[in-house]
């Protein structure tokens, strides 16, 4: 199943999630799935990207100093049961963020299950950009969200 995923900038700092996870909460929002990580990973990744396919546009010093800033954010990346809602919160309150389209796919809590999933992307030649994972407990069924390079062609495999 396509969803909307919300890409966010959020300082590191303490207190910043917990006002982001209340103005959701404020405003009946519910989080769905959530992965958070250094900023500084995400941007050395980008210029390693930008590495392989185009000229540098960013001096070493430069990338440096922008690696070095990007350590006092998080990178947070989430799916909400209300996303427009959420899109609108997030634009009133000045966050910095983004949207990319992703599957989210309940799989069953057991061995297995993530490699029959995960195999189809193989199968059909997509590849998986990240995926991350939220499970309750063994008996209820896991949410995995993919971010796939074709998100199209993924979303026609899932459809069936």
């Amino acid at each position: 199943m396509v969803r909307t995923e919300i890409s966010l900038f959020l300082k590191n700092a303490p207190g910043e999630l917990g006002k982001l996870a209340t103005l959701l909460s404020d405003a009946g929002i519910n989080i769905d799935a959530m992965t958070i990580q250094d900023a500084s990973n995400y941007v050395k990744g980008l210029f390693e990207a930008r590495g392989k396919s185009l000229k540098r546009i960013a001096s070493s010093a430069a990338y440096n100093s922008m690696r070095k800033d990007s350590a006092q954010f998080a990178l947070i990346r989430f799916l909400v049961d209300h996303t427009d809602q959420a899109i609108d919160l997030l634009s009133k309150n000045e966050y910095i963020f983004d949207i990319i389209p992703v599957i989210a796919i309940k799989l069953d809590n057991k061995p297995g299950s993530l490699a029959e999933i995960s195999s189809k992307f193989g199968e059909e030649g997509i590849n998986i950009n990240y995926v991350y994972g939220s499970v309750s407990s063994p008996e209820e069924k896991c949410l995995f969200v993919f971010c796939p390079e074709d998100i199209d062609q993924a979303s026609k495999i899932f459809s069936e």
